[in-house]
């Protein structure tokens, strides 16, 4: 099989498509033939192993990259299934989220994948894991959203921000969006209340504050961001500055400290893949209420150039590998 292989830290331009073995699957096992690899920022820091700290971390690899196989968010059909899974059977639609997804096969196991809604095609299914789990979790888990409640979501023109915007919806909030010039016109058809061209007008000075603010873009900082949160609002940081060495870390080192002095809740977290939020995600693309924006696709073969485009940050929506 084909599959975007990464054996050392370093630019989009190490990645090479290389033949490798189709993965063995054990009794609890589920191999996948891949039809579409999500695109996602967690890709390229894994790929270039920054920031450097996050090495430290189980999972992430110090000298080289723990897994060889690039890409993590997947959709495709099921090829085959181990003795004692029961969830799928082979020609199942699925997605989900699994190390090695930028390949034509991955393996998973029940936990990693849910059926893909047919209201989706493998291109959206792929672009809803990492960046629908975030937004969601963000929202849901992290900001307690409840109906009526006033809710800004911050760089709402990428993948997590254009998921948030409809699933801050989805859960009856009031929505406003802040984007870039480009973006206004995708974020407005997303149905957001409201939409802020970040470049006209100060988002950070509003006329009522908000009840949550999920930050996206990491862009105007901790501090001003706090101007535009209600006394018992809470502000989410999903997003982080560049930086090789601990940069992207510091919003996340720092949110107590600007809790304590501002007595507002601030929390940052790292969204982990689930089943269950997985399912919900699907039922919310059921129901109409979720569609992942496709800013572009590429061809597996041309990964390195994908990766290079999401690095760059001038995605609206998300970008997509088809095989």
């Amino acid at each position: 099989m084909r599959a975007v292989m990464q054996e050392r830290f370093g630019p989009p331009e190490r990645l090479t498509v290389r033949d490798a073995p189709v993965p063995g699957i054990g009794d609890d096992g589920i191999l996948v033939r891949v039809r579409a690899a999500g695109v996602n920022a967690y890709d390229w820091h894994m790929i270039r192993g920054t920031p450097y700290v996050a090495r430290l971390l189980p999972g992430f690899g110090f000298r080289r990259p723990s897994h060889p196989v690039a890409g993590v968010d997947v959709a495709g059909v099921v090829e085959h299934v181990g003795a004692t899974v029961t969830a799928f059977r082979p020609g199942d639609e699925v997605f989900g989220a699994r190390n090695g997804g930028f390949a034509d096969y991955v393996a998973a196991r029940e936990r990693n994948l849910v059926a893909k809604p047919a209201c989706l095609s493998f291109e959206e299914a792929a672009a809803i894991p990492t960046a629908s789990t975030t937004a969601l979790l963000a929202l849901r888990d992290q900001g307690g959203v409840q109906p009526g409640q006033r809710v800004l979501v911050v760089g709402a023109g990428g993948g997590v921000g254009s998921a948030a915007v409809q699933l801050g919806k989805a859960l009856g909030a009031d929505v406003t969006a802040v984007t870039g010039p480009t973006a206004v016109g995708m974020v407005t058809a997303l149905g957001a209340d409201r939409v802020i061209d970040r470049t006209r007008e100060d988002w950070t000075r509003p006329e009522r504050p908000y009840d949550v603010i999920v930050d996206v873009s990491a862009e105007r900082g901790i501090r001003a961001t706090l101007h535009a949160l209600a006394p018992a609002g809470t502000l989410v940081l999903t997003g982080a500055p560049a930086g090789r060495v601990i940069e992207p870390m510091i919003p996340a080192l720092t949110a107590p400290i600007h809790a304590r002095l501002a007595h507002r809740r601030v929390v940052s977290f790292v969204a982990r893949h689930g089943h269950d939020t997985l399912a919900t995600l699907a039922g919310f693309a059921t129901d109409g209420m979720l569609r992942p924006v496709i800013d572009r696709t590429f061809a597996l073969e041309d990964a390195a150039a994908a990766v290079r485009y999401v690095e760059t940050g001038q995605a609206h929506g998300k970008v997509v590998l088809t095989l």
